[in-house]
């Protein structure tokens, strides 16, 4: 009996032993051989959409006053932009403030009046049109109290996603001809795309950036159009593929 308790305890030794003997990792497939290009388009287009800036300070010793003096100014500029053919969805205000003004006398400073401040944003959607609505509102005759600004013009596209949609697709297929030439160099071939990467994109809203517009008190020439001459937007995509080679 001692001895059978002897093999049956070696057996179970052994039982536990093997049950313990750690499992073998598989080795690690070896990542793929590739190939990285970049490749760019740009695409240039006409502009066909601009914006301005309109923008009208009131001054009067009280605020009250300046406030219905400026009200009175800018639903003159209202009513001439709806004039020139923009309809109200198109024009949006983004800014409007009174404010005192200050002068200094003596080393001191004293309030002088208050000014009613008001601008306006202005969407033009047919380029042929910027310099009759510019005109229109610099030929406006404003009280003296009132200054009229016009300034920020920027041209942009309507259809600038779809534009930027074009020149990723054509810099993809540039960064994917780069590719096979480097792969067809090394005397290999491309096989999948594994990676896409969007390396950078370009194409700013072209500005005026001073004002180049004041009008006070119907000071502007109405028998001198405003010369407007927008250049071509640039949209610039620029993109990184890796490729498998085999």
């Amino acid at each position: 009996m001692r001895n059978t308790g002897r093999s049956l305890f070696a057996v179970s030794f052994a039982v536990v032993l093997t049950g313990a003997a750690p499992v073998l990792a598989q080795p690690a497939a070896p990542p793929p051989s590739v190939v990285v290009a970049t490749g760019e388009h740009r695409i240039k287009v006409a502009p066909d959409q601009a914006w301005a800036m309109v923008s009208l300070e009131t001054r009067d010793a009280r605020g009250a006053e300046a406030r219905r003096l400026g009200a009175a100014a800018m639903t003159s500029v209202m009513a001439t932009l709806k004039k020139a053919g923009l309809s109200g969805d198109v024009v949006q205000t983004i800014g409007i403030s009174l404010h005192p003004e200050y002068e200094y006398a003596n080393g001191r400073q004293h309030i002088k009046g208050m000014i009613m401040s008001n601008q306006v944003q202005v969407r033009i959607d047919d380029i042929s049109k910027v310099a009759d609505v510019l005109d229109a509102v610099g030929g406006l005759t404003l009280p003296t109290s009132s200054t009229l600004t016009v300034g920020g013009l920027r041209f942009d596209l309507r259809n600038r996603a779809g534009v930027q949609r074009d020149a990723l697709r054509l810099a993809v297929e540039d960064a994917t001809a780069r590719a096979r030439a480097m792969a067809a160099g090394a005397g290999v071939s491309v096989g999948r795309t594994l990676r896409i990467e969007e390396a950078g994109a370009d194409g700013q809203m072209k500005f005026l950036q001073e004002p180049f517009m004041m009008a006070r008190a119907g000071q502007a020439d109405a028998a001198m159009p405003t010369p407007i001459a927008p250049s071509d937007i640039e949209i610039r995509a620029q993109v990184t593929v890796t490729v498998e080679i085999k």
